[in-house]
């Protein structure tokens, strides 16, 4: 599949970068990751069944892989896989991403997610046409990456881990 976007983000928030390191670690160990790639892909599909029909909410997301934490003294890294089902009941990969964590200051840190996205597949003639699809990829990430950046910003004790998330659970989608 060749259909794909390059796709690229970055937000930074007020906390320091060994704190905010050491909460992508518990969010990616309690779940929060997945959680928050389920959420983002859904409001990706809900908005393609808008702009081009029903057919495009057919298709779910099966997996999301991620890779353990790697870290050094100025960087924190998590490569992440999407797995979606399209509507023809083929498996295939939506996003392979980058989730990289930096100090971009004393008390600051920078979020970024780069990577590709490929929306799903269209048969011929059908499907959303390329402005459509990056208008969605650019949706898809940026969703994904604020959650993933106000969970890292909020005070210690009170992620998502640890009581109440602003990210939904709604368990494994069918």
């Amino acid at each position: 599949m060749t259909d794909h976007t390059v796709v690229g983000d970055r937000v930074a928030f007020n906390v320091g970068f060994r704190a905010a390191r050491t909460r992508l670690k518990i969010l990616a160990e309690g779940g929060m990751l997945q959680r928050a790639s389920e959420v983002a892909f859904g409001e990706g599909i809900a908005a393609l069944v808008e702009l081009t029909g029903p057919a495009a909410g057919l298709t779910r997301l099966a997996d999301v892989c991620l890779e353990d934490l790697t870290q050094a003294d100025d960087c924190a890294h998590i490569a992440l896989q999407w797995e979606a089902i399209g509507a023809d009941g083929e498996l295939f990969t939506t996003l392979l991403a980058d989730l990289i964590l930096v100090p971009a200051g004393d008390r600051i840190t920078a979020l970024s997610l780069t990577g590709a996205y490929w929306p799903p597949p269209r048969r011929a003639g059908a499907g959303p046409g390329q402005v459509i699809a990056r208008c969605c990829a650019t949706a898809v990430t940026g969703s994904f990456l604020d959650s993933v950046a106000c969970e890292l910003g909020r005070p210690a004790g009170m992620a998502g881990t640890e009581g109440h998330s602003p990210v939904p659970d709604h368990g494994s989608q069918p």
